[in-house]
């Protein structure tokens, strides 16, 4: 399986708490719920396109528990991501977690690297990781992230706990998808291609 990371972040690249006020107030974030005065028809078409290639979740402990809570309460039948959601097999990322109390799931104890490497080698299309900014942050740093998918919402917020901040060795990243919806979030898609290209700028005429 290859490792799909989704991620909602702002402008300036806060991904904490985007879903609403109460979801993560962890260091004192009281700006929660930036991502959902942007939210349309066309982000969710998009969101379950991308749920459509999953064979697993791969999360952390926080947002598992996170998730585990509230996904099998939603009892909606046209909301068009629980039964996918609360029905594909779960790992979680942790040390501390005894067990799951989302079926199916696995925890993954030990090196989250090693564990990570080991269910890429089983068939399957993409394990998905969800949330779980830190976990998605430290295995783009190890290299076991083949696709990025980012939403980028229409705000600064100048406070919260930013995605891409794990040190780690440059990435570079292609961009093989991205749209822009009426509300203004962007949907950006992205191939890992390995260490980031750099080089020195010497005019124009050599741009082509």
């Amino acid at each position: 399986m290859k490792v799909a990371v989704t991620e909602f972040v702002t402008l300036d690249g806060v991904s904490q708490g985007p879903g609403s006020s109460t979801e993560d107030t962890s260091g004192g974030f009281t700006r929660g719920g930036w991502l959902v005065p942007h939210m349309d028809e066309a982000f969710v078409r998009r969101a379950s396109e991308w749920l459509d290639h999953a064979d697993g979740l791969l999360l952390g402990r926080r947002t598992y528990t996170a998730f585990a809570r509230d996904w099998p309460a939603i009892t909606d039948p046209d909301d068009p991501f629980t039964e996918r959601m609360n029905s594909l097999p779960k790992f979680v990322v942790s040390n501390t977690l005894k067990a799951g109390n989302w079926p199916p799931t696995t925890v993954l104890r030990g090196d989250a690297g090693e564990a990570v490497r080991e269910l890429k080698t089983r068939p399957g299309r993409e394990l998905q990781v969800h949330g779980s900014a830190r976990l998605g942050s430290a295995l783009l740093s190890m290299g076991l992230v083949d696709t990025l998918r980012l939403v980028v919402a229409p705000t600064v917020l100048g406070t919260g706990r930013r995605l891409l901040t794990h040190p780690a060795a440059a990435t570079g990243l292609q961009l093989v998808r991205h749209e822009a919806t009426t509300r203004g979030l962007l949907l950006l898609e992205y191939e890992v291609t390995g260490d980031a290209v750099v080089g020195d700028y010497e005019g124009v005429a050599k741009l082509g």
